[in-house]
Formats: structure tokens, C-alpha cells, sequence
């Protein structure tokens, strides 16, 4: 069974179209929007700072999504896939993105929307991300521009299967 639970009179909010697999934590001030996904060993806390999660979010095996006590909360658009392993801590991811396997992404960093965050790649605090960019590497800089075949391919494609994964798991 899930771990969800409220700490500092603070519940999160999870709407019923959101799969949370068994072994999922997540606690205090965390909101969801709809069809998100968070999957095996992933941990959200909401305990120090509040979460937003937009719709269409897939938090995945193993990620951490945190945020800084009263300093840097943790704000996720729209059509976003964390994957696995990822970090997430007091930042502003915007809509479109797709933050790679083990990528972190530290305090008071913006991430704008149509963008990939390379898998192992580290954006260190107060980093600007650029729309429509790919960043890799420790720090993180900007490789290339994202091409429409990877921002459909890729970011979409991976956000919409993670919709049809979390269904399998609810028949």
C-alpha cells in the first residue's frame, strides 16, 4: 500500500485518475492534476514546501521530488515525464519536458517547456533552461536545439505511454 500521508495538517491531493503505484510515498502539501503517474520507489515530499504537479505527469521507478523549506517550492507542468532515478528539488519545471533517467535538477533552476534534460545530467541551482533546448552533462549545459521529431518522439510519446501504462495497472 501507498505511503500517503498528511504531515503538518497539509493532505496531498491526488484526483482518482492518477495511478500511485504500491510502494509510492507521498506527503504533505502535494497536488495533482489528472492522468499522472507515480511509479515503484518514487518519493514526493511535500513536507518542507508545497508540490504542484500539472496533468499528465509521470513520476517514475525511483525518482525524488523535493523542495527547500521555506525557500524553493516545486512547481511541474503539464506533459511532463520524470524518469527514473531523477532528482527533482526546488524548482519550476514548465510544460513539455522530459528529464532523463538519474538527471537532477537543483534549487530555484527553470526549466522551460519543449525541453529534454539529458539522462545523468546535473542543472545546478539558479540555472535558466532554455525552451525548445536539450541540456546534458555535469553542470548541465545546452547541447543542441530540440528538433520536432524529439519533442514528438520523445517528450509526447514517452507522457502519452506512461498514460497507457498507469490504465494496465488499474483493469
Amino acid at each position: 500500500m501507498s505511503i500517503i500521508k498528511t504531515v503538518r495538517g497539509k493532505t496531498p491531493n491526488i484526483p482518482t485518475d492518477c495511478f500511485i503505484a504500491e510502494n509510492a510515498t507521498i506527503l504533505g502539501e502535494v497536488s495533482f492534476g489528472k492522468e499522472c503517474s507515480v511509479w515503484y520507489n518514487a518519493v514526493i515530499r511535500g513536507d518542507v514546501h508545497y508540490i504542484k504537479i500539472g496533468n499528465k505527469v509521470n513520476i517514475q521507478d525511483g525518482a525524488v521530488v523535493h523542495a527547500t523549506y521555506q525557500k524553493s517550492p516545486t512547481t511541474i507542468g503539464n506533459n511532463v515525464s520524470i524518469g527514473h532515478n531523477a532528482i527533482v528539488h526546488g524548482c519550476t519545471i514548465h510544460d513539455n519536458v522530459l528529464v532523463g533517467m538519474g538527471a537532477i535538477i537543483m534549487d530555484d533552476c527553470v526549466i522551460e517547456s519543449n525541453t529534454i534534460i539529458a539522462s545523468g545530467a546535473v542543472v545546478t541551482k539558479n540555472t535558466r533552461v532554455t525552451s525548445g533546448s536539450v541540456y546534458a552533462g555535469v553542470p548541465a549545459k545546452k547541447v543542441k536545439d530540440i528538433s520536432i521529431e524529439l519533442q514528438t518522439g520523445e517528450i509526447n510519446r514517452i507522457a502519452n505511454n506512461y498514460v497507457k501504462y498507469a490504465s494496465w495497472f488499474k483493469e
